[in-house]
């Protein structure tokens, strides 16, 4: 796989100033940046965390106001009429 080279790197950064403009181009590469980021975490450590949640047995949700909500839910006047 060849590599890309300071002239390859200086073209791309014209192309992508050309069409996204000198306004817009600091945004892209923002979230572009965020985007990979995410990926990489996702990638690399992500799992391990949703891994460690799942086996440390801690039911207590993250948000206890939707825990709250959804608790609630589940006792309302359908629930409780005659069978």
């Amino acid at each position: 796989m060849p590599s890309i080279g300071p002239l390859e790197l200086i073209v791309v950064l014209v192309i992508a100033l050309v069409i996204l403009g000198p306004k817009r181009l600091p945004d892209a590469a923002r979230s572009l940046g965020s985007g990979l980021r995410g990926f990489k975490d996702s990638l690399s450590g992500g799992s391990d965390r949703i891994e460690l949640q799942a086996t440390s047995g801690d039911a207590a949700p993250a948000d206890p106001q939707r825990a709250h909500a959804s608790a609630g839910a589940g006792a309302g006047p359908a629930s409780s009429g005659a069978a």
